[in-house]
């Protein structure tokens, strides 16, 4: 778990980085299938979404899903196993998540008219889940703890160097 501020913005880059660029390309992909302007169609759409995605993130699901983890679901024993802990944020956040990016999806795409709507929107969020849930949980959350893990090693490491040389 982030620390500081600092520890939160390169987590969440990290994070949202690696989670929109798979999902943009996994939606985009499944919208117009293999064509020849699929990579430009994903890096084309890449930049809004990870925009939308770090301020949904940062200011909305994030503090929501921990809100409700730590009030609601973890529990002593959970609070043992840190491991726990991140599960159960990842899990929430990857419900808020899906929830929100599926939306912008549909909305950026021009799907939000029509009697059709709910279903494309559950099609949407459905298709979404399946993806970014086991995205999350084996691919790009070991990824991002192990840089947040190093970034906190380094950390203390200077720390105590520079108590060291005050001494």
């Amino acid at each position: 778990m982030p620390r500081n501020w600092k520890e939160e913005v390169v987590f969440t880059a990290i994070m949202a980085g690696l989670m929109v660029f798979v999902m943009t390309a996994y939606n985009v992909t499944m919208a117009q299938g293999f064509s020849n302007g699929l990579v430009l169609a994903i890096l084309s759409g890449y930049p809004l979404g990870l925009l939308v995605a770090i301020i949904l993130d940062m200011l909305v699901v994030g503090p929501i899903a921990k809100g409700l983890a730590f009030k609601y679901i973890i529990n002593d024993y959970m609070r043992k196993k840190t491991v726990l802990i991140g599960i159960t944020i990842s899990v929430l956040m990857v419900l808020g998540m899906v929830t929100c990016m599926s939306l912008f999806g549909i909305a950026v795409e021009g799907e939000l008219s029509g009697a059709h709507v709910l279903a494309t929107y559950g099609h949407t969020w459905l298709f979404n889940l399946i993806v970014a849930l086991p995205l999350q949980l084996i691919i790009v959350g070991p990824i991002a703890r192990a840089v947040l893990g190093k970034m906190q090693v380094a950390t203390a490491k200077r720390e105590a160097d520079a108590v060291t040389e005050k001494d």
